[in-house]
């Protein structure tokens, strides 16, 4: 026999509507209760049916999820895919479940729009992807809640951290804490938002502190990843016969390229030269030297991210914030002086 609320009501001496009320985290139930039914459910197995829910609120509690692969960063790049992992931990205790969105099924090829249609999401999580993709401006463009946690565009509420606070923090620790001559960059591709914002932040504060720019200090990766950190220091290397007191790099993976390039032209890290990256993703502790970094609040951002969607979901009357700024702050290791 397939137990209902009603028999787990009948086994526990209480009302039915007490055991909705605990299944569905509404009204008021005290927490002695509330651990009772929960344990009850543990023990026998009981998984309640989403059915009766999403009939009577009209949701699919569902979340569609996009990662886009054409700006070529795999599920496993560690900064995104924690974004991802605090995001889906906080929905999936709210009752939400989360399903990638794909433009092509089999021969068929559908919009970003089509395919929350035809699953008909609650809403939208964009955890990377490209502010000028069609399919993220039609999503913007439509009556469906959407949050990012990388892209800024009308029609979308973004969390992303203080990009510029934490490239101010790192300048200001080399030209003025350090009190060094010259910080280079080594930048990911600019047609990701975030790095275009630390790139301009890093060119605002030269032309603000009449510092001086040099053109061969600037060098874009091809890519997200270690390899492009590696090449791109290479050509820094190429180009430069005097190198930079330092670097300032756009993200922890590419540094940590950067790094390996440094030590195979065995130029010695940080006594000739300087490195700070941007993420502090779980390796940059353990590299040699240990990078120094911007932190990023990962859990904050996703959680925040949640938070603001089901918001939407939930209350679709009410006023939404448009962007939201994570703190960030400079983490010394032995990657600088």
């Amino acid at each position: 026999m397939k137990r209902t609320i009603y028999h787990i009501a009948t086994e526990l001496g209480l009302s039915p509507g007490t055991i909705s009320k605990v299944i569905n985290k509404t009204g008021n139930v005290s927490e002695e209760t509330r651990k009772r039914v929960l344990d009850y459910i543990k023990e026998v197995g009981y998984v309640p049916a989403t059915s009766a829910r999403m009939l009577k609120s009209k949701r699919s509690y569902t979340i569609g999820v996009v990662f886009s692969e054409d700006l070529k960063i795999g599920l496993e790049h560690s900064f995104f895919a924690s974004i991802l992992q605090n995001f889906k931990s906080y929905v999936e205790k709210e009752g939400y479940e989360l399903s990638f969105i794909v433009t092509q099924l089999g021969e068929h090829k559908m919009s970003y729009y089509e395919w929350c249609m035809n699953k008909k999401v609650d809403g939208v999580f964009i955890v990377v992807g490209e502010a000028n993709d069609d399919g993220i401006i039609e999503l913007a463009n439509k009556n469906i809640p959407c949050v990012s946690t990388d892209i800024v565009i009308p029609g979308i509420t973004s969390v992303i951290s203080d990009n510029e606070d934490g490239i101010i923090q790192s300048l200001d620790y080399l030209f003025k804490d350090r009190s060094l001559s010259d910080v280079a960059i080594i930048t990911g591709p600019l047609k990701s938002r975030s790095f275009y914002i630390r790139y301009q932040t890093y060119m605002n504060y030269l032309k603000t502190n009449k510092l001086p720019i040099k053109k061969s200090y600037i060098v874009e990766a091809e890519s997200f990843g270690f390899t492009s950190g590696v090449n791109a220091a290479n050509k820094l290397i190429e180009e430069n016969p005097v190198l930079p007191k330092a670097i300032l790099v756009g993200s922890d993976d590419i540094a940590l390229g950067v790094l390996k390039s440094l030590k195979e032209h065995q130029i010695k890290v940080p006594d000739d030269i300087e490195i700070i990256g941007f993420d502090d993703i779980p390796f940059a502790k353990h590299f040699t030297p240990s990078l120094t970094t911007v932190k990023q609040d990962k859990v904050m951002i996703g959680e925040t991210a949640a938070k603001a969607l089901i918001n939407m979901i939930e209350h679709s009357n009410q006023k939404q914030e448009i962007l939201i700024k994570v703190p960030v702050s400079l983490i010394l290791r032995e990657s600088t002086k």
